[in-house]
């Protein structure tokens, strides 16, 4: 299987990877972590970190995407970006899956304050931003039939049963690694939920304006 090539989508990914790198031969990561993580506390006190160099908490949705833990944490991630995110950059091109990537970090990162505004852990990686992403090849390639079910139409039910398939496959995740329903809040999974539902959200607009009708010159 060839995939397209993706240019946005192999730059950023590229860009991940360097950064990764970087911050791994430089021993950084725990400081990039904590200077550059998405920490929910600062959302109410900004003036959480005063007197570091720590990137602006408005930024940190963007910033946290480009810090990872490690070798697995990185490699799983883009890998995950490089096969969805190209097939996604073929048809809504390189404007629209970089609105869609963003989109999906602040919207991930929004969940996770959601269920932990006063945490001083920071979030790190680009999987609520790649959740996004899953959830818009999700749609767009699905090749299961879905019925309307009353008045939902058809794109409406396979939304919702997209929705309730990640939701349960990451709490699932989070029960299985955390130990226990109580401990859910110590992982990412709000994330990667939030950025799933935001790439639902934003497919079906997406489509309109990268293929809206452009006015035609009159002779």
């Amino acid at each position: 299987m060839k995939l397209p090539a993706g240019r946005t989508t192999n730059a950023i990914a590229l860009v991940t990877f360097v950064l990764f790198l970087l911050l791994l031969a430089t021993g950084q990561i725990d400081n990039a972590a904590l200077l550059g993580g998405f920490m929910p506390a600062r959302i109410g006190n900004p003036g959480l970190l005063d007197g570091m160099a720590a990137v602006p908490w408005w930024l940190t949705p963007l910033s946290c995407t480009f810090v990872h833990a490690g070798w697995l944490h990185v490699g799983f991630n883009l890998l995950m970006l490089l096969f969805c995110g190209r097939q996604v950059e073929h048809v809504l091109g390189r404007t629209g899956t970089l609105i869609l990537y963003v989109a999906g970090a602040y919207a991930a990162c929004f969940a996770q304050w959601a269920i932990a505004p006063e945490s001083i852990n920071p979030m790190v990686g680009a999987s609520g931003a790649i959740s996004a992403i899953i959830a818009t090849y999700a749609l767009l390639y699905s090749q299961q039939q879905v019925r309307r079910i009353g008045p939902l139409s058809a794109n409406f039910v396979r939304v919702l049963w997209l929705a309730a398939a990640w939701i349960a496959i990451q709490l699932m995740i989070g029960v299985a690694t955390a130990g226990g329903l109580g401990d859910l809040g110590q992982i990412a999974i709000a994330a990667h939920i939030g950025g799933f539902l935001a790439g639902l959200a934003l497919t079906r607009p997406l489509l309109r304006w990268r293929f809206r009708k452009r006015p035609q010159a009159i002779n």
